[in-house]
């Protein structure tokens, strides 16, 4: 049986946390080396390669690979969202 569809991660595009891959262990692979992300274009405030991004990037299909059995849907976004206001 597939999996049941997620609202989705109410994302708003800011690159807030794109600026700050350096912050999170499971991020950190993608600093550029002054804590944005290398495939963060600082122009456009897009990700270059965003239909190719790592599995981190990919909110509810990270959630779903690593998280479902953990926590609810919508506590992970209230924890995300949360995480968001303060970057």
């Amino acid at each position: 049986m597939p999996d049941a569809p997620l609202t989705p991660f109410p994302c708003t595009a800011c690159g807030k946390c794109c600026r700050r891959v350096n912050a999170s262990p499971e991020t950190a692979f993608l600093d550029r080396g002054d804590g944005a992300c290398r495939h963060f274009d600082d122009d456009s405030h897009l990700c270059r390669i965003y239909e190719q991004r790592p599995l981190v990037c990919r909110v509810e299909e990270y959630y779903r690979q690593n998280l479902a059995a953990i926590i609810p849907w919508d506590e992970f976004v209230r924890i995300n969202l949360a995480i968001c206001e303060k970057l």
